[in-house]
């Protein structure tokens, strides 16, 4: 069963793209962010959508803006950072369903836009929401961006880097007082486009700045949300000595619950004994620790574990 393509206005006038599960009024409800140019067309967001729809649950996917099939004409683009869009349309959905329990999953980079929001915004997150999940995050912006650029990694950096920049030129051709065009034609990864467009894009001095500030590491401690985090140390996303000091922060939070694998790769965690027949671990995780959320919702202030 396809999903709803609904358009809703942001408060800068920039048209957001939502895709929906549609369900009772007052069924549970999953928000899904997605990551780096990723879309409904992902793989995990199939997968957890087909999960939501078995158990009769509601979902929303916000597409990031310029990743679905509305164009992106603000002066902004999305970033690791950004998280009024998540706000926004997390108010709409507790406002269009005030009956229904609300989780929220996150993968790469919308997990790491979630970690921010939830640490961000505390004890106030609207008390409908029961439960988060975030899944191969890259918790330090700037390890990350690093550790892309090196390495078999740099097959991924070259694969987005292409994308961003040709959306970068095109925003360009729009806006050609946003960001000097020499730096984004010389970038050769994701650290370089970051310093070229991101940054003087979005208010940073440069690519560490905007790391630094957007890195959901440092949102964690005050994450006041029952919350799973699934990683893992094979994630060429990300160096496995971040994982280290994430769960040594999360040991002091105890909202906080970690499952950090030695295999799964990026967004991938596949197994099952048929090979044509995968079990996608993340999407079963994350729902079930969702789940559970839900069951024990009398009171949120029940943790989860």
């Amino acid at each position: 069963m396809p999903t709803e393509r609904l358009q809703w206005q942001a408060p800068d006038g920039e048209s957001l793209e939502i895709h929906r599960v549609a369900a009772a009024a007052d069924a549970p409800r999953i928000l899904l962010l997605h990551g780096l140019e990723g879309s409904w067309r992902s793989h995990y967001v199939a997968g957890v959508l087909d999960l939501v729809r078995a158990r009769g649950w509601g979902a929303d996917l916000l597409t990031f803006r310029g990743c679905g099939d509305l164009p992106n004409t603000a002066r902004r683009f999305y970033h690791s950072g950004e998280t009024s869009d998540l706000d926004f349309v997390l108010g709409w959905i507790v406002e269009e369903f005030p009956r229904a329990p609300v989780g929220i999953a996150g993968y790469s980079l919308g997990g790491n836009v979630l970690l921010k929001y939830l640490g961000e915004r505390g004890d106030e997150v609207p008390r409908s929401v029961f439960a988060a999940a975030a899944v191969s995050v890259p918790y330090d912006l700037e390890a990350g961006a690093r550790y892309l650029s090196a390495g078999f990694s740099r097959i991924y950096d070259r694969h987005f880097l292409k994308s961003l920049r040709r959306k970068a030129l095109a925003k360009l051709e729009r806006y050609p007082d946003l960001f000097e065009r020499a730096p984004l034609e010389r970038a050769n990864t994701i650290f370089d486009f970051d310093n070229a467009v991101t940054a003087p894009v979005h208010g940073f001095n440069d690519a560490v700045d905007y790391y630094a500030r957007s890195s959901s590491r440092h949102f964690l401690e005050r994450i006041r949300v029952p919350t799973l985090l699934l990683s893992s140390h094979d994630d060429p996303f990300l160096p496995s000595s971040v994982l280290a000091e994430i769960e040594s922060v999360a040991s002091r939070n105890p909202w906080i619950e970690t499952e950090f694998t030695e295999r799964g790769g990026h967004v991938g965690f596949v197994d099952g004994r048929v090979p044509w027949r995968p079990r996608y671990y993340a999407e079963w995780r994350v729902i079930n620790h969702l789940a559970r959320a839900f069951d024990a919702r009398g009171d949120r202030t029940v943790r989860i574990s």
